[in-house]
């Protein structure tokens, strides 16, 4: 063990803290999570949390602690430890394990340790049952049924419960108590009571019979068994156990579908001859096919051929992407349509369908404040039920009751007292909750940002690249009224002129001109000259055409000036198009507004949310872009560091801030905020520091965002609620021998299977939206009326 590897062998200063995923086996309840933390965060300088559905602990240490010495103090406490495997890239869907439990899962949570646990069910299922309906069913206890029992109960309570009594050893030569403790001691002393009244107390003699009785009673003498109890706790909690296990998988099958999204193969071309290979010895710079109907291998740029690629199992995209020559796709895509030639721009741990799954892994280790109070409440929870077990014994006979209801009280307790569902509440839940998260294009990075996203009240909106699309496009197209211009034609020169031109205005005149030609390849430009910070011309078809500033509006038609004067009322750029001397068009260019801008804007409105437009461009661009959005409170002109201030100053008047961006520029700001919140599109600064990202290409996924963590973290609050309601309630029964042991081990199982079916209701969890808008039709309306954003 000692001689692995360790995921954080990189050379790093003595002093600084560096991170380390351990896999931890044979943890069951939260005070094995309360033990193996508490473990930990006695070594100097080390923290650590644990996550019971995961079986992973994430372990803050300096550089001095070894990996080694970390798993020693975890074995040290009665569990096993490895540590995880650093991820290459996305999990290998070929491997046995991958699609039984998530990658680095708790040791022995996979397919043979299934069957195993499966088996043991089966037949102490087979064994039980007979000992069950003999016991509480009166009319069928023939002579000497006792014996019966007894025989089948043996190898119940003995082999059946056998993993229960193990940890139970386990942990008391490390001087542990945990909930297998109780299991095992309640067992026990079932089957000791049992054996003794059938060979010392009478009730072996031919003839003996049992009323049904779900309240434990007092009798005189010894005559009475509790091999029902000796059988149906095991099996009860056993067949919880292994409920509760497919549950678990299935909450966290957020990763096993990220899996199956890699894929195994594919073809590429090497010399002009096409190879299939495995997807994982994909090299950078390679091209490689995808046929109608294969997923894109990895992360590349669209060579050769067009398609629309199925973006929704990756980002939530509903609707399919175009993609030609020069488009970006991204790895797990499905292609709907032709061939494509792809060349790999990022292979492994450096692909975008890789980070997704880094990132819902680290998001699956984190706990809520409240998770925090209830496994430091588990910690201390199993000794303190013993010592309530050992009174309720001592209570009982000291008043003079009966011997056999004061054990079985005693029972009762240490068998109902099950701390499993605290320890589930949490984790389950933000299984589901980051699984669904991810399908839904929504990545978070952990729970705390849960929190935090759930009581924001202020959100910060980037303009560029976040309300709009980041990308220079034409508004419109104007020609003068008086003249016989075809608005077509010119745009047609103009583009003509500007494929000699790197200026982004010109590139979107040209993609223009190319969405709305009739094909016809453009005229070839002759003497391009390009006149910096005024514009370029040429000689197209025997005609100079320029494309330039309007400068002085005087020589310009009406309508032209008018055009001038609206684009930069709006915030766009104005170009006017020349041929020869006499102006023939204004083209406005800018960045448009995503068509989902305003809804999602109004949705933040409903659920309570004040929007702040902050933006580095100019004042009018700024308050075109708020106004159509009906934001209020804009401050333009805004460099990074006004950004962290905005934010620092709204923090200060008491409000709770999340920041919405995508650029370099962003990066201060979403590191000051209260929460961080990057869309996809965005560098990796703006990433690396926030806590939320956005996945699609669909700002609807911001209040999705928020709706999502309020729902989770009120399944959280459910499921403790719950949990502690159930000892509250179950406990004082136990003591005062209204509850039998049988009975309690049903209750006990159940309270699990309740938290975490809870917890499963998130994995089909739907945003819901509201339909009415104050402006009818939800679209953002421009100075000269409704349009939709292109």
């Amino acid at each position: 063990m000692a001689d692995r590897p360790s995921p954080t062998a990189s050379p790093v200063p003595a002093d600084d803290p560096v991170s380390t995923v351990l896999v931890v086996g044979g943890m069951t309840c939260a005070a094995c999570v309360g033990r193996v933390e508490k473990k930990l965060g006695r070594l100097e300088g080390v923290s650590a949390t644990v996550n019971l559905a995961t079986g992973r602990a994430k372990v803050s240490h300096p550089a001095s602690v070894s990996v080694a010495g970390l798993v020693a103090v975890v074995e040290s406490a009665g569990y096993t430890a490895r540590p995880a495997e650093p991820p290459a890239g996305p999990p290998d869907p070929t491997r046995p394990d991958e699609h039984r439990r998530p990658p680095d899962g708790p040791p022995g949570s996979g397919g043979a340790e299934e069957r195993r646990e499966r088996d043991r069910l089966l037949v102490t299922t087979l064994l039980a049952a007979p000992v069950l309906l003999l016991s509480m069913v009166p009319a069928w206890q023939f002579r000497n049924w006792q014996w019966l029992c007894f025989v089948l109960a043996a190898p119940v309570a003995v082999w059946g419960a056998w993993p229960f009594h193990h940890r139970a050893l386990r942990g008391l030569r490390h001087g542990t108590a945990t909930m297998d403790t109780l299991v095992s001691l309640g067992v026990a002393a079932s089957f000791a009571w049992s054996s003794y009244a059938l060979f010392l107390g009478g009730a072996g003699e031919p003839g003996m019979t049992m009323p049904l009785s779900l309240v434990p009673s007092a009798s005189d003498g010894v005559a009475h068994v509790y091999l029902e109890a000796a059988v149906g706790v095991p099996l009860f909690i056993l067949a919880g156990r292994w409920l509760e296990g497919r549950a678990r998988r299935g909450t966290g099958s957020a990763l096993r579908s990220l899996a199956e999204l890699a894929a195994k193969d594919v073809a590429v071309r090497r010399g002009g001859v096409e190879h299939r290979i495995p997807a994982a010895d994909l090299a950078v710079g390679d091209v490689f096919l995808v046929r109608p109907g294969e997923r894109v291998a990895t992360d590349g740029t669209v060579v050769e051929g067009s398609s629309a690629l199925d973006l929704s199992l990756v980002t939530g995209e509903s609707h399919p992407i175009e993609a030609g020559p020069g488009s970006p796709v991204i790895g797990g895509a499905v292609n709907s349509g032709g061939l494509l030639e792809v060349r790999a721009d990022a292979v492994g741990a450096d692909t975008q369908l890789a980070r997704i799954t880094r990132l819902v892994e680290d998001a699956q280790t984190g706990k809520a404040a409240v998770q925090r109070l209830a496994d430091s409440v588990a910690a201390v929870f199993v000794p303190a039920v013993m010592s309530v077990s050992v009174t309720v014994l001592g209570f009982w006979l000291g008043a003079g009751a009966d011997r056999q209801a004061a054990i079985t009280a005693a029972v009762a307790v240490l068998v109902v007292a099950c701390p499993c569902a605290l320890g589930l509440a949490t984790p389950t839940a933000l299984l589901a909750a980051t699984g669904r998260g991810a399908r839904l294009g929504i990545l978070v990075s952990g729970v705390q940002a849960l929190e935090r996203l759930k009581h924001i009240d202020t959100v910060v909106l980037d303009k560029t690249g976040t309300l709009t699309s980041g990308r220079m496009s034409v508004i419109a197209v104007t020609v003068p009224a008086d003249a016989d211009a075809d608005a077509g034609e010119v745009l047609r020169l103009a583009a003509a002129v500007e494929q000699g031109s790197d200026h982004p205005l010109a590139h979107a005149i040209v993609a223009h001109a190319h969405r709305q030609g009739d094909g016809r390849p453009l005229p070839r430009p002759v003497g391009f000259a390009a006149a910096p910070g005024s514009g370029v011309s040429a000689m197209v078809d025997g005609e100079e055409v320029a494309v330039v500033r309007p400068g002085g509006l005087s020589g310009i038609p009406g309508r032209l000036r008018e055009a001038v004067h609206a684009a930069e009322t709006a915030g766009h750029t104005a170009v006017l198009v020349r041929v020869g001397d006499v102006p023939r068009a204004v083209i406005s260019v800018g960045d448009t507004l995503r068509s989902d801008a305003y809804r999602a804007v109004e949705h933040l409105r409903r659920l309570g949310l004040r929007p702040v437009l902050a933006t580095g461009d100019r004042e009018a661009t700024a308050r075109s872009i708020a106004g159509r959005l009906g934001i209020t409170e804009v401050h333009a002109g805004a460099l990074p560091e006004d950004k962290a201030a905005l934010v620092a100053t709204l923090q200060g008047h008491g409000g709770r801030v999340a920041v919405v961006g995508d650029g370099v520029n962003d990066a201060a700001a979403l590191a000051a905020a209260d929460l961080g919140i990057a869309m996809a599109g965005g560098t990796d600064a703006a990433i690396g520091a926030a806590d939320v990202t956005l996945v699609r290409e669909d700002l609807q996924a911001l209040p999705d965002a928020v709706r999502l963590a309020r729902h989770t973290l009120a399944t959280i609050r459910a499921n403790l609620v719950w949990a502690f309601g159930y000892n509250l309630v179950t406990l004082p029964l136990a003591a005062v021998g209204r509850l039998d042991p049988m009975i309690a081990a049903a209750a006990m199982s159940a309270s699990s299977l309740l938290v975490v079916g809870n917890s499963l209701r998130l994995r089909t969890w739907k945003p819901s939206r509201p339909r009415a808008f104050g402006h009818g039709s939800g679209r953002p309306r421009t100075a000269t009326g409704w349009e939709t954003a292109s």
